[in-house]
């Protein structure tokens, strides 16, 4: 079985337009949906390459007030058949340098882009797979962690045996482990759930602390958090994501996941 493989993309738009997003999200996703039926890729015209094996398994507006910028886009694509797959279709449009790749539809509506390869890790959950099982969720949990070089193997691998089980009981689904590729320092997970659950995961972390006594307590979340500075060497941070309406891992495309 190959390796997964995705690209992380983080859209940002200025001046501050909170229709722009949704203009991108509803341009990409149309798009993506057509793609769904072609037979082989092609460089085009306004939307550079498209092709059924670059596939957005993700597409969400993230929720600025969780830590995000105001007005953001996040997409997440898995290149079917890995390296050799759509990662290699999105590499092959750079080949000469054609002027196609500067042509966009969506010239002027997009302020900036950050992109991040990800690689799967054993035990990773499938977004396409879980998409196809009918899977969604009402929000998602995004994480972004800076590990100690070298490290992000053994973060994941503790993720998925200590916390995942930990989170499952407050109602997560583990949807991503990822390591960012070309580089040693980066990890990113992604998990499906409901506000209620992500509100009770907040309240028994609460109470740890002693900062809630009207709920229960559960103890391992904040000890989670001290174990994962055996692993950390910089910022961790998560914030949530909601999935856009008509894509997939969203509410109006599956079953609600729990």
């Amino acid at each position: 079985m190959r390796r997964g493989i995705y690209l992380l993309e983080e859209v940002d738009f200025r001046p501050m337009n909170s229709r722009r997003p949704m203009e991108y999200l509803t341009w990409l996703t149309r798009y993506k949906r057509e793609d769904e039926s072609r037979r082989q890729p092609a460089l085009t015209e306004g939307m550079s390459i498209r092709s059924r094996e670059i596939d957005l398994v993700g597409a969400f507006y993230a929720v600025g007030i969780t830590g995000h910028p105001q007005f953001k886009a996040v997409t997440l694509w898995d290149c079917h058949g890995g390296w050799d797959g759509g990662w290699r279709q999105m590499m092959e449009i750079y080949r000469g340098v054609d002027d196609r790749l500067f042509l966009s539809d969506i010239d002027d509506l997009r302020f900036s882009a950050y992109s991040r390869p990800l690689g799967a890790v054993a035990g990773s959950p499938a977004p396409a797979a879980l998409a196809a099982e009918g899977y969604a969720a009402e929000f998602y949990l995004f994480e972004s962690a800076r590990v100690r070089p070298g490290a992000a193997l053994d973060y994941l691998e503790a993720v998925r045996t200590e916390r995942a089980p930990i989170l499952a009981e407050h109602g997560h689904r583990l949807a991503g482990l990822f390591e960012v590729l070309f580089c040693d320092t980066e990890a990113v997970t992604v998990w499906g759930m409901s506000l209620d659950s992500h509100l009770a995961v907040q309240r028994a972390h609460d109470a740890a602390l002693g900062l809630d006594d009207e709920v229960p307590a559960d103890d391992r979340l904040p000890a989670w958090r001290e174990r994962a500075r055996d692993f950390l060497d910089g910022p961790w941070r998560e914030t949530v994501l909601a999935p856009f309406p008509g894509s997939k891992l969203a509410l109006d495309g599956g079953v609600k996941g729990t």
